[in-house]
């Protein structure tokens, strides 16, 4: 595990903000932030901490490089595990980090184990924490991200909103509006800054010897991704989804960017025969500049990952969400997303309708412009700095 970097802990006139990376989600959302952190005036000091939770280190450089971030001050290489497991190995390694460091505040992103986690040890020792994009709910709390979602609200002294309905579910719950800040999605800044840079689809296929016969088919390409529980780790709900995505690949080819626990269940359970080649290329995880190349390029893509209805949003691209709720309604409501859960005939159905030119484009919704990061970052620094006059006053008064 690598250690604080002193240089970087000592600048400016604030303790520095812990930023807590896990896994592959929170790397789009965090870059946007250490960027407009540090052109603050003045600088936010940031520590970068990785928890390691995403632990294929090679793509996690790779994401890193395409996303311009540093080089992580810490590494906590926590590694795969259970959820108890790997959010109590969180907890226990991120620990002394803070004890060394102590912070300003431990900002978090998303909902990921490394999210709860840190933000448990952070304010089990009276340090606050700020949560960026609060608010979300799908209301189904048999997904592990949605507790995630509410225990780090509950527990978060800023939070920083992508929508407007996310505060009226921080109300409910009980979370004063004097805490939350509506700021805009950050994964937006990151597809803003990223798309003029995205490889072009065919040298990221090309590169994975995917047949040429896949670029010339009429209707385009079609871009799927799996990895919910309920989708994929159970072989009948696998099998009938592999089914319906066979069905869909008759229609356009598709390119499957297989997560690494859907390739070992496919292989375990014995369906690589559903899968035909030739019009369903199954590609390793990719780095994000290759991804966001092949969503910008694809006729539709059909997926069950809360970031990627959000991104298809920002490029205008077709998105079916393969789940019976979202946690990013808005999405749905005035982008380019369409729920259409495991249901084979509404699948169908809305690619049918994609291919004849009625494919749902949508707008981007309010504050999704590029520039969220920079107004999280204005409205945290004398957010910190009254904090950190109270905490004076209160010193001298004892």
């Amino acid at each position: 595990m690598n250690g604080p970097a002193p240089g970087r802990v000592l600048e400016g006139d604030l303790r520095p903000v812990i930023c807590v990376v896990g896994a592959r989600p929170n790397f789009m959302k965090m870059a946007p932030i250490l960027r407009a952190m540090a052109a603050h005036v003045p600088a936010l000091p940031v520590l970068l901490v990785h928890t390691g939770q995403h632990y294929d280190k090679d793509m996690s450089q790779r994401l890193f490089e395409d996303l311009h971030l540093p080089t992580p001050d810490v590494n906590l290489e926590v590694g795969s595990g259970t959820h108890a497991a790997q959010t109590a190995e969180v907890m226990r390694r991120f620990e002394p980090v803070v004890d060394a460091c102590q912070p300003s505040c431990v900002a978090v992103v998303g909902d990921v184990n490394s999210t709860l986690a840190c933000a448990l040890v952070a304010v089990k020792k009276g340090v606050p924490v700020v949560h960026i994009e609060a608010g979300l709910r799908s209301y189904d709390r048999a997904m592990p991200e949605e507790i995630n979602r509410i225990l780090t609200d509950q527990i978060a002294d800023r939070l920083y909103t992508t929508e407007r309905t996310a505060q009226d579910n921080l109300v409910r719950e009980g979370i004063a509006t004097s805490q939350v800040c509506f700021a805009g999605n950050v994964m937006i800044d990151s597809v803003f800054f990223g798309r003029a840079n995205a490889r072009n689809a065919r040298d990221t296929l090309q590169a994975c010897n995917i047949d040429p016969a896949f670029f010339s088919h009429s209707s385009g390409l079609g871009v799927v991704t799996l990895h919910r529980p309920s989708n994929v780790d159970q072989a009948e709900a696998l099998r009938a989804m592999l089914g319906v995505l066979g069905e869909v690949a008759s229609r356009l080819p598709l390119v499957f960017v297989l997560h690494p626990r859907t390739r070992s269940n496919i292989e375990r359970f014995g369906l690589m025969d559903l899968i035909d080649p030739a019009r369903m290329a199954m590609l390793p995880p990719q780095g994000y500049l290759d991804m966001l190349g092949l969503m910008a390029q694809a006729t539709v893509v059909l997926t069950d990952s809360g970031g990627l209805q959000e991104e298809t949003t920002a490029l205008g691209v077709p998105c079916l969400t393969l789940r019976e709720n979202t946690e990013r309604p808005i999405t749905v409501e005035q982008g380019t997303n369409t729920l259409v859960g495991c249901s084979r005939e509404a699948i169908l159905g809305a690619v049918d309708a994609i291919l004849s030119g009625n494919g749902k484009r949508g707008r981007l919704p309010e504050l999704w412009d590029g520039r969220a990061a920079q107004r999280i970052a204005a409205d945290m620094y004398p957010w910190l700095k009254q904090r950190q006059a109270a905490l004076a006053v209160k010193a001298v008064a004892l």
